[in-house]
């Protein structure tokens, strides 16, 4: 079970970078074609839709891999059982609140699916097709707070949480990419 929720991180995660790398591609065909008098009918759309995917598929793969930012500056000077009950309550707080979200996220996308809702730019898509991104990675997310909350309960540490830096070097080389 742990391989299958950890490849679904991972291609959440893989397919936010594919989301990133269609935003870059269709932002600059728009500039360079700018130049060139050709236009990209609804590539706003299409960019920006790609943008909410992006964001969205990555939240899952960011949280679990600790990347996703959380305030650890009381949490972390906790004595341990006071850390294992906020790291519970914040858990709670936030499997209820995405979890939320996402039951209204599916439900607006099947709306929009049932009513044959369509985009009113240039090019007319159906609704549902550009909110797949946005609900599924809220229900990735969902998932991902669920398997953090029942690995808490079950006394392990959190994946999210990394260890503090054994040496200068490796804070330097945290720091150095960003994971401080």
């Amino acid at each position: 079970m742990r391989r299958i929720l950890d490849g679904i991180y991972l291609i959440a995660g893989y397919l936010a970078g594919l989301f990133l790398i269609i935003v870059f591609l269709l932002m600059a065909a728009m500039s360079l074609g700018r130049g060139f008098s050709l236009n990209i009918p609804a590539g706003d759309d299409f960019a920006a839709w790609s943008m909410c995917a992006m964001a969205f598929l990555g939240l899952a793969h960011t949280f679990k891999s600790g990347e996703l930012i959380r305030i650890g500056l009381v949490i972390d000077r906790l004595p341990p059982r006071a850390r294992y009950v906020v790291e519970l309550i914040c858990l709670l707080i936030g499997t209820a609140t995405i979890g939320f979200f996402a039951w209204h996220a599916v439900i607006m996308t099947y709306q929009s699916y049932e009513f044959e809702d369509v985009s009113q730019g240039v090019v007319a898509v159906p609704l549902w097709i550009p909110q797949l991104g946005y609900s599924v990675g809220l229900v990735i997310l969902a998932i991902a707070f669920v398997d953090e909350l029942v690995r808490v309960i079950a006394g392990n540490k959190p994946c999210y949480v990394k260890d503090p830096p054994a040496t200068p070097e490796e804070l330097v080389a945290r720091a150095a990419e960003g994971a401080v």
